[in-house]
This record gives C-alpha cells, structure tokens and sequence, in this order.
C-alpha cells in the first residue's frame, strides 16, 4: 500500500532547466547590445568554461555528493553554515566572474570588468524566471488529501529554499521537504532516503519516488528497493538504470497508484 510520495524538485516540479536558459538568454542579451555577440554562442562558450572552472575547485566533490551543479554556482550564495558551503560561498564571486570573463574572451571580447557586471546579472535575472510546470500544482492538489508528501531535493539549503522562497505556492502541499545539504549527503545515496522514510514513520514498499534524474532519483530509489517513476518529459535516452515506471506527465502518476493500491 502506497501511502506517501516523494517528490523530486527540480526539472520534476519546479522547470530549474528553462529558468537557467532564460537567465542566460536575458544576461547574454546584454553582452549582444554592447558587442555584437552572438548570445546564443556566448551561453555556450560560459556553460563550457563554469563546467571546467567548477572542477577544478576543491569543494567539487562535495558538490558532486550533494548535487550541486555548475550553474546552481552561477546564481547561489550559499549560506549555509557549513564549511565547505562556506567556502563555496568565498569561491563562487570569483568563480562567477571568471567563468563570464573566460566565456566572452572565448569569442574574442577580453572585458573582465564586464565579465564581472554580467556575473552579477545572471543571479538576478535566474530570480526574475521562476518557471513551475503547469500541471505541477493540479496533481499535488490531487494527491495532498490521499497521500503523504515529501520534497526530496539535492543541493544548498540556503539556494533550495530561494528557488521555494520565488514559488511560495509550492511549499504548503509537503508535509517534509528534505534537501541533501542539511542531511549530508545527496541522492543516489540511500541513507537520505532512509532518512525521509523515517521522517514519514513508514516501510520503503509504502511509498513512492517521483523525479527527472535516472542517476539520482531512480537510482537512489532502487538501492533502498523503493518503487520508482521517472518522469520524463524531454524523451531522455534511458541508461542501464531502470525505473519501475515512466510518464511524460505528472497526470500518469494516478493510474499507477490506483494499481499499486489496488
């Protein structure tokens, strides 16, 4: 018997994907109407240079074991009381300046002054384009009066609860939300699950894993031996992690637990 769902959140609820492209084409429009740039070829060439700056730092592996990535560092502060958030949040100034000055140097332009106005721009155009999927808040009104709910998302505290602090609607459906930097560890890891089950005081065959990411989600789900649906709206290629079950939509969600409950 089903009796609780978790709930991933970005990409699963909260469309964190098209909140970076928007940021993105908004800062980069900026660099455009001062040098001609092509913004969709400095999107990249940033994308490729925070990618390869952010591995290099010494809080990479932490942030790989919390789910932190590369353009979570572009906009977040990370005030989290923590020392490696502590030194995320003394890395990620330079970090941001860096990876726009070394993006646009990419396509010829060497303006680090710049590179470090549009670092300041992107945080607050990615708070300006919150984007929470349509059908996100139908199926939690749906769900909240039969089933138990609960917010498992990877990532800083501090940055997780911005991203709910600029969707305010989201919050009063979970009766707990759980997010890896203030457990300590980050999904695959099984033990945040058994975390979240133990906060529900249930079994893992009583509840059920909604998300977007096979290698986080539906991997984690399965080492607890948790069912599992990934939801996969953008026609992912699967891997060698199977999920229990697949949709494109969260409205799919009700004919599996109807069966499941049977």
């Amino acid at each position: 018997m089903i009796k609780a769902i978790f709930f991933d959140l970005d990409d699963t609820l909260l469309w964190d994907q098209r909140s970076v492209e928007k940021a993105f084409e908004a800062t980069c429009q900026v660099a455009a109407e001062k040098y001609e740039v092509d913004p969709a070829a400095l999107e990249e060439a940033v994308r490729n240079e925070a990618r390869e700056l952010y591995s290099t730092y010494e809080t990479f592996e932490f942030t790989q074991m919390i789910g932190i990535n590369p353009f979570e560092g572009l906009w977040g502060n990370f005030l989290d009381d923590d020392v490696n958030f502590r030194k995320m949040k003394e890395m990620v100034p330079g970090y941001r300046k860096d990876a726009w000055t070394k993006g646009l140097k990419a396509l010829g332009i060497d303006d680090p002054q710049f590179g470090e106005e549009l670092a300041e721009r992107f945080p607050s155009e990615r708070r300006k384009h919150p984007f929470v999927y349509e059908e996100s808040f139908q199926v939690l009104d749906q769900l909240k009066d039969n089933y138990q709910l609960l917010l498992l998302t990877n990532g800083s505290p501090d940055l997780q609860n911005t991203k709910l602090d600029i969707t305010p609607e989201l919050v009063p459906y979970f009766d707990h939300i759980v997010i890896s930097g203030a457990f300590g560890r980050g999904k695959p890891d099984p033990s945040i699950f058994q975390h979240a089950l133990d906060k529900m005081g249930l079994g893992k065959d009583e509840a059920i894993m909604v998300g977007d990411n096979l290698m986080t989600d539906i991997l984690g789900a399965s080492r607890i031996g948790m069912k599992s649906v990934w939801i996969n709206r953008h026609n992912k290629e699967r891997n060698e992690v199977l999920p229990d079950y697949e949709i494109k939509h969260l409205e799919e969600l009700f004919p599996i637990l109807s069966n499941l409950n049977k």
